[in-house]
This record gives structure tokens, sequence and C-alpha cells, in this order.
């Protein structure tokens, strides 16, 4: 089976490689702590501390193990290199046929925060606007239809 990449902006991929950091070199020594206090209390057929502690070393090692797997095919996007069109790390502002506008900013799925306004590439409205520019109308297409939208400006979003 081959490994399909996983597109991240460098803000992305910091953030994987923080909390790989995080969970190797700290959560990972914590839970060895727990592990140890709770195998002092004797019989660990009965012990819900020492289980508790075996849960979090679980989810601690498989959760290291799935962001090796995300960064070893981690494609990072360098947003410098796209400048004149809408692309992954740009921020886009869009103008529905009502007149309201709407700000996101377009990351790799696995980045996604709707509360913070980040939308996927691969998202109805990334998948319409990328490699557009300023001025263009464009139609994202929605599970309840079409919509014609107009790209007011994006930019490079900072980091």
């Amino acid at each position: 089976m081959e490994d399909k990449k996983i597109k991240y902006t460098v803000e992305g991929f910091e953030k994987l490689k923080e909390e790989y950091d995080y969970l190797k070199n700290v959560r990972r020594q914590e839970v060895k702590v727990l592990l140890k206090e709770a195998r002092s209390f004797g019989d660990l057929s009965e012990n819900s501390e020492y289980d508790e502690a075996r849960d979090q070393q679980a989810k601690v090692e498989s959760r290291i193990a799935e962001l090796e797997y995300l960064m070893k095919n981690a494609e990072i996007i360098d947003t410098d290199a796209v400048k004149n069109v809408v692309a992954l790390g740009s921020t886009v502002i869009i103008e529905y046929a009502d007149g309201t506008t709407k700000e996101y900013i377009l990351v790799g799925s696995n980045e996604v925060d709707p509360l913070n306004g980040k939308i996927s590439d691969r998202s109805p409205i990334g998948m319409a606007v990328i490699g557009h520019k300023k001025g263009d109308n464009v139609t994202i297409e929605t599970p309840v239809g079409e919509k014609d939208v107009k790209i007011v400006d994006f930019f490079k979003t900072k980091n």
C-alpha cells in the first residue's frame, strides 16, 4: 500500500512536531512515573490506578505512532511560492450573492479548525477558490446546490 502525501502549511507541520516532541519527551515520562506508582500499590488485578495508567500509556503510544506516520507522509506547502493566485496557506475573503463577506484560511485537511476560520483545501469552498485571483467569480458546489461567490481579496496568511 502506497502512503498518500498529506498537505500541511509550515505552521500546521510545526504544531505536529511540537505535539510529537511533547508526547515523546514529556508525557511518555509522566506516564512511566504513574505506572511505577500504580505498581507500588500491590495486586495489579484489582488496581484501577494501574489500569488507568496503562490506558494512558496506550493512548500516548498510539498518538506518537500516528504523528510519526503523519510527519513521514507530510507534504509541506511553501506558501511563499504562490503569490498571484489563492493557494494553501492563503487567507481569502469571499462575497456571497446576498452581499455578505466571509474570511477563510485555507489549510491542509488535518489542520481544519472551523471555529477559527480554517477550512480545508478539499472543502467545497477550498476547492472552488484555489487557483483563482482577486475579482474572480467562482461557483461552490455544495450538498444543497451551487453558490456563486466573488473573491474579494486574498493574501498569504501570517504564521
